[in-house]
């Protein structure tokens, strides 16, 4: 039996593990909500590490909030980077393998064709900045480590995601603007949580850095054609294709992983 305790368990991801995990029986799984279990007092997780003898430690907790990341840089720093850190060192102080979820974000985007994880990082904004940051802290630190770099992650079920608004808007009857500037992976929680449970906590793979989507490239306005076909929405909604829509950080225009 595998002992693993997953932080920030109450995003979408951290549910969506919890949920899958029922389904394996050589797996004991504790969660912990950011309520629980604050990755950035490092003295909070010493405590819940020391006496829980856990195989793996599943961080799910990061601020994902690419906007506010440029106002306010120090939170997600704080959250991103000094909480990986922690994490890290606590995780090798108690031999626990760490298993780190990072982003595509840690790409500048100007790569024709998909990242690789030979390809060099070069974040422009600071959520970006700061989930590579966080990377960096990892491999300093402690050998035994998994860093799954995924993208465009949604849960039909859990969380607010790009998946859920277009859902919900459009049984609203309002209107969908959406950009076509960017393309990447949408990637299913269900599918990424699938891939931790049922090969990396089995021992399929060796340490060191992965990239997990679904491995279909697409604009976020084709993602959302394919959100409202697949929920007989089309004709409940008026989506826009809006080239001028803009954002306060910049993002990259091709983050495809491969």
């Amino acid at each position: 039996m595998k002992k693993v305790i997953v932080t920030g368990a109450g995003g979408q991801l951290g549910l969506t593990l919890m949920e899958s995990a029922s389904t394996h029986d050589n797996l004991y799984v504790e969660s912990k909500t950011a309520d629980e279990l604050n990755i950035t007092s490092l003295e909070s997780i010493q405590k819940a590490l020391k006496n829980g003898n856990y195989d793996f430690c599943i961080n799910c907790a990061a601020y994902t909030n690419v906007e506010q990341s440029e106002k306010t840089p120090d939170i997600a720093f704080k959250v991103n980077a000094e909480g990986a850190k922690n994490l890290a060192l606590c995780c090798k102080e108690n031999d626990t393998a760490l298993i780190h979820i990072s982003s595509d974000y840690v790409f500048d985007g100007t790569k024709s064709g998909p990242y690789t994880i030979y390809d060099p990082t070069n974040p422009i904004n600071e959520y970006g900045k700061s989930k590579l940051k966080g990377e960096q802290y990892i491999r300093q630190i402690w050998d035994n480590h998994f860093i799954i770099r995924t993208s465009w992650l949604y849960s039909k079920k859990y969380g607010q995601n790009f998946y859920r608004t277009i859902v919900q808007k459009a049984k609203e009857g309002l209107e969908l603007r959406v950009t076509d500037a960017q393309i990447g992976c949408p990637t299913n929680t269900e599918s990424l949580a699938k891939f931790i449970l049922g090969e990396v906590l089995q021992g399929n793979h060796a340490y060191g850095t992965y990239h997990f989507t679904d491995r279909k490239p697409m604009t976020w306005y084709k993602f959302a054609q394919q959100i409202l076909e697949e929920n007989s929405l089309m004709g409940n909604a008026n989506l826009v294709l809006d080239r001028n829509y803009r954002t306060f950080a910049k993002r990259p225009k091709n983050s495809v992983l491969s």
